[in-house]
């Protein structure tokens, strides 16, 4: 039996042990696998406690159990769920009788999701909105993974689908009705007026998207500069834990800490790198490469130093804020021409130095946490003007976002041979009804749906 025929199952609620934990079954043989443990028939969509048993009738547990016959259910086939007692023995029970029947088998990470895409119970971009939703750490993530769930861009795309192939069909008839003197112009005229419009909506959800997809990775910060100038400490005040060893020894820091931080809803990862200095010592010299060319990378980078290690920010591609340190120790050098942190950090959104983010100067005590405060609302703002208009906009991966380019660049051109050759522009607009269907995943996407699909957990 070919493995999508099988029946599958597995754990879909969190690791045991824990109170109650969730096995699911998906397939043909779940009615029989789940009258057999249940003893009885039971009726659709209604949760019926019974004492499972197994195939030699041994009691395994007094649980919850639903039947959904398919195709009304969750993955388009018929589903069982087991809702029992979340110990490990229990669900390794549970396990070993499913296991017993012909042909069920434990799923593959993702398989519940790509069996509800294949029966069409999920186009390729809801599936992709779930697993955003499974993976999202911050409530703006969550907001935008569950508009793709919702099927907002799914929707958009099957909507400029449908009136691609219209048009499309209206210049093939043209071309059909070619010696038929005024019918051409008559089809081909509405036919161009509705691609014009088309492109013009798929355009605008480009132009809003700015860098969304990139809310579902997070903002990356690298806090760098010379050793010894309380680059952990501020680590630490920024995480409001411990994460990072402190110590007055210059080289402490020998690797990459990183720490995942909400800040106002935008997803922010925090890197700790090792001081920048030269140095003899082999295993530093390494910590002061990875050091470099995670700053390199990272969409941000604080500059920290101290009144004894005012040594200048290396060059290179991201922002490079300067974050004086120990203020507390050393006052009277950062009041410099009344540019105190607390003094030039005004309050209200859209001010100057929240529209010229780059190269700000800060004054704090990591220590202490003065000037703590202050730069964490600064990075807000900046993770605000990074991101854009991310939130409220469709597009979530790059995946979406190409395939939309492509199909906005076969309608543009499209346009432009529309006037000297109909047959090219149906070409093209064949093309576009191509990338939106490989956007919903209906179209030659085999390539793709393994790399998707595995990104899954386990029940899901």
């Amino acid at each position: 039996m070919h493995p999508r025929e099988q029946t599958i199952f597995a754990l879909s609620s969190g690791r045991p042990p824990s109170a109650i934990s969730i096995v699911r079954v998906s397939g043909p043989q779940a009615g029989a696998a789940l009258i057999s443990l249940a003893g009885k028939i039971l009726v659709p969509r209604m949760a019926t406690r019974v004492l499972l048993r197994d195939v030699k009738q041994r009691p395994i547990d007094d649980a919850m159990i639903l039947w959904f016959p398919g195709p009304a259910s969750a993955t388009g086939e018929d589903v069982a769920e087991f809702h029992v007692h979340g110990g490990r023995a229990v669900v390794a029970a549970l396990f070993a009788a499913l296991s017993a029947f012909a042909d069920v088998r434990a799923a593959e990470p993702g398989e519940f999701t790509r069996r509800a895409f294949e029966n069409g119970k999920l186009d390729l971009t809801e599936a992709e909105g779930l697993d955003d939703l499974i993976h999202a750490d911050t409530d703006r993530q969550r907001r935008q993974a569950l508009r793709q769930l919702k099927g907002l861009l799914g929707d958009r795309a099957r909507n400029w689908r449908a009136q691609i192939i219209e048009a499309s069909a209206l210049i093939e008839a043209g071309i059909d009705f070619s010696d038929e003197g005024d019918v051409p112009q008559e089809l081909i005229a509405p036919a161009v007026a509705k691609i014009k419009t088309l492109l013009g909506e798929i355009q605008e959800v480009l132009a809003a998207q700015g860098r969304s997809e990139r809310l579902r990775e997070g903002l990356v910060v690298a806090i760098a500069g010379p050793p010894n100038v309380g680059k952990s400490t501020l680590m630490n005040a920024l995480a409001r834990r411990q994460v990072a060893i402190v110590s007055p020894h210059a080289g402490t820091t020998r690797d990459i800490i990183e720490v995942q931080l909400d800040l106002d809803g935008y997803p922010v990862t925090v890197i700790d790198t090792a001081g920048i200095r030269e140095t003899d010592d082999p295993v530093e010299q390494e910590g002061v490469r990875r050091a470099r060319a995670r700053a390199a990378d990272a969409d941000l980078v604080l500059w920290l130093v101290d009144a004894q290690h005012e040594i200048d920010p290396d060059e290179g591609a991201a922002p490079v804020w300067v974050v004086r340190n120990k203020v507390d120790l050393d006052a009277a050098r950062y009041e410099r021409a009344g540019q105190r942190v607390d003094a030039a950090m005004p309050s209200q959104p859209g001010s100057v130095f929240q529209q010229n983010l780059a190269g700000a100067d800060f004054g704090i005590s990591a220590s202490r946490g003065d000037g703590i405060q202050e730069l964490v609302t600064a990075l807000v703002a900046f993770a605000q003007k990074y991101f854009g208009s991310g939130e409220g906009g469709l597009i979530g991966r790059e995946r979406q976002r190409k395939l939309l380019q492509e199909t906005a660049v076969s309608l543009e051109r499209s346009v432009e041979v529309i006037g000297d050759s109909e047959e090219l522009a149906a070409d093209d607009l064949r093309a576009a009804v191509h990338s939106l269907g490989r956007l919903l995943g209906r179209i030659d996407v085999e390539d793709i749906l393994d790399v998707i699909f595995r990104e899954f957990c386990i029940g899901k």
